[in-house]
């Protein structure tokens, strides 16, 4: 029987981009049975937030909603549908503990299915894993 692939994902940036990036990874690898988490960590941790619409980065923050439609034509789900969608595909998604102090972010501030996790956790998982991706 073959062994159940762990992929790990560190996200640091709460842009558009960066949240796209890590959700589309994710979604596909969990899709393919892996097993994967995610720790949103600094700026990050903001995709996490409830009613969360992230924006890309400096002057293209302008084209965001340009940029959505056009993934919505092609087929692709906008940012908290993939969300979402990482959620009912058990992907699981961990919130830092010290970015949440830092930046005074409440648990019943994120989306539900949160797990809140200090790094050296999230790196007693990650020392497990067949992948890394950081994101940032």
């Amino acid at each position: 029987m073959e062994e159940t692939k762990r992929l790990v994902i560190v996200v640091s940036e709460g842009t558009f981009d960066k949240g796209m990036m890590a959700m589309m990874i994710a979604n596909t690898a969990a899709s393919m049975g892996m097993d994967v988490h995610i720790f949103f960590t600094f700026f990050g941790l903001n995709l996490l937030k409830k009613g969360t619409r992230p924006k890309l980065p400096g002057m293209y923050r302008l084209f965001t909603g340009m940029f959505v439609k056009r993934m919505a034509k092609g087929g692709v789900s906008d940012f908290p549908e993939q969300l979402s969608m990482a959620t009912d595909l058990g992907v699981n998604l961990y919130a830092c503990s010290t970015t949440m102090s830092l930046m005074r972010v409440k648990q019943e501030d994120m989306v539900d299915g949160v797990k809140v996790l200090g790094a050296a956790g999230f790196l007693n998982i990650a020392a497990d894993s067949d992948m890394q991706y950081f994101i940032g």
